[in-house]
């Protein structure tokens, strides 16, 4: 198993309205997680305050799971001045505790360590020396004021035998455009070895933005596009008040990967979209920034290459090799200008497709689960109506004409997914099914080796698409009902792309994927309202790919 991370500094900051897709691509026992001590109803808007010091009004989280061990994170406010971003605060004494009961009766671990300033009085723990596939709990401490408590899981031996695991998956938070409340129902289950985030855990944009004033449901902190380090860890600090999301991380070890909005909008290896050098200081300087909150505030392993491409392993059962297709990839191409193709141009960059390449080749489990922040397999947009084609398009990513190729995905570097698609087929890779997000809708897709000629070239594998946690999809573009237009457009892209089993345009919400020797199955779960914090779930759809089919098929009802 590797892990390959790391952190750095900021710049200047700026307001503005981000153009072309900014409407879509474009804790003290008071928060406690389900099961354990119960969810507190904090007011929907309300963020917690240090009256008295120290506090842990961040909540606790745990990622990155092994067989033997677990990282843990939380964030000790000191003094009340030490809010997020101010690096303000004394350096503080901070003490850890691992336990088999929720009572810490049986500890099987303790320490301490220090909170700084220096890494904005976030700290992590990687406990090692732990039961195989056991649930654990955990807290912290400073002084007699103890954190939430918390639990989490280890993963099976690299060697086991493992019946299932189960993952819940989710993507595309945005504050301003709603609650949590997808969280919440997944801090609710009982069943799930770990939560994988697929990406825009924050978005980076300035209050009203995206959406636009009238549509904002709660406000962001800093209102400002976030530019600098210490925007972009009060950015993170306020996410991590909501309710819900503390509530998830209470509950299950979350294991992340990042997109553009943890930096900015289209990101780029040299630039964003969202992005002005003129106004906001330099790129470089700016991710900089942005990598070092986000492994600050993150349960995600640091190390020295800037980055969160790694390989997690359930037994014998599945492996999950996790992408980052921003901190490499070539600037995105203007549809129509034959660049797609361009050998020259990735989207991973050579040593992680290499190393991707060689870890599906080498890896001797059952199921090879691959994490990707956005969508692999080909789209086009067919006879979509033309009242219907410019807010699609502005919703994956297209020009408002609609043509055939979202450049901000895999479509625009053709020449990578060519490779790994090749690589597959060539090496006899089977049973090799990618994790999406990124465009705020719900898919099942077959991987076509070559799209023109699916079904008869045969596929790959398979890819299944979360839907967003709030981020706007179709009918909240539209501001229409759900389903008021989308099936129409469903209906063309489905007659367009053969490989293309199933497309929800409206639903918010999550996924949960089980795998087991047989199968992997995707449950497509949505929210009733996003913009109620008592919003319900419902179980929408679910999809599967039995083992060695390399196809995806309708299944009747969900795994539980």
């Amino acid at each position: 198993m590797t892990s390959q991370f790391t952190p750095a500094t900021g710049v200047p900051s700026a307001t503005r309205t981000p153009s072309r897709r900014t409407a879509l691509k474009a804790a003290a026992a008071t928060v406690a997680v389900p099961a354990l001590v119960g969810v507190s109803a904090l007011p929907a808007a309300a963020a917690p305050s240090a009256a008295t010091a120290p506090a842990f009004l961040h909540g606790v989280a745990s990622g990155d799971p092994l067989p033997d061990g677990v990282l843990l994170w939380t964030r000790v406010t000191p003094v009340p001045e030490a809010i997020p971003g101010s690096g303000a605060g004394p350096d503080t004494a901070v003490g850890w505790e691992v336990a088999e009961d929720k009572d810490f009766g049986r500890v099987v671990a303790r320490g301490t360590t220090t909170a700084t300033a220096a890494t904005d009085h976030t700290v992590k723990v990687d406990v090692r020396g732990l039961r195989q596939e056991t649930a654990y709990y955990f807290r912290f401490s400073c002084g007699d004021v103890f954190s939430p408590v918390a639990r989490t899981r280890t993963t099976p031996a690299a060697d086991s035998t493992t019946a299932g695991v189960r993952f819940g998956v989710v993507s595309c938070a945005n504050w301003e455009s709603g609650h949590f409340s997808a969280y919440r129902h997944l801090a609710a289950r009982a069943d799930l070895d770990a939560v994988l985030h697929l990406g825009d855990y924050i978005y980076e944009y300035a209050s009203g933005g995206y959406p636009e004033p009238k549509y904002v449901v709660r406000q962001h902190e800093p209102k400002h596009e976030i530019v600098t380090l210490a925007d972009y860890r009060t950015r993170h600090g306020k996410y991590k008040t909501d309710p819900d999301l503390q509530a998830l991380h209470h509950r299950h070890p979350v294991v992340a990967i990042w997109d553009d909005h943890e930096f900015a909008n289209d990101a780029w290896s040299g630039g964003a979209e969202n992005h002005t050098p003129d106004a906001e200081g330099d790129w470089a300087a700016r991710v900089a920034a942005a990598k070092q909150a986000y492994f600050e505030w993150m349960p995600v392993r640091a190390s020295t290459a800037g980055t969160v491409y790694r390989s997690l392993r359930w037994g014998k059962l599945a492996d999950l090799h996790l992408l980052d297709l921003r901190s490499f990839r070539s600037q995105q191409v203007k549809v129509g200008s034959g660049k797609v193709d361009d050998p020259d141009r990735t989207i991973t960059g050579r040593a992680q497709l290499d190393w991707l390449k060689s870890s599906l080749a080498a890896s001797d489990t059952a199921w090879k689960l691959v994490g990707t922040s956005v969508m692999i397999s080909p789209v086009a947009f067919g006879s979509v109506p033309a009242h219907l084609l410019a807010p699609l398009a502005e919703l994956v990513g297209l020009p408002k004409e609609g043509l055939a190729v979202n450049t901000d995905q895999w479509d625009g570097y053709t020449d990578d997914r060519k490779e790994l698609i090749g690589h597959l087929r060539d090496r006899g890779i089977g049973n090799a099914v990618f994790l999406t997000g990124d465009i705020h809708m719900s898919w099942a897709n077959d991987v076509p080796v070559k799209a023109a000629t699916y079904p008869s070239s045969g596929s790959a594998g398979v890819e299944f698409v979360v839907t967003s946690v709030t981020s706007d999809n179709l009918d909240d573009m539209l501001h229409v009902a759900p389903q008021t237009v989308s099936l129409v457009a469903a209906t063309a892209v489905k007659a367009a792309n053969r490989h293309v089993k199933y497309v929800d345009m409206d639903s918010h919400g999550y996924g949960v994927l089980d795998v087991t020797a047989e199968h992997s199955q995707m449950d497509y779960y949505a929210i009733s309202d996003k913009t109620r914090q008592d919003a319900t779930s419902s179980w929408r759809r679910s999809y599967r790919t039995r083992s060695g089919t390399q196809q995806v098929e309708r299944v009747y009802q969900p795994v539980r």
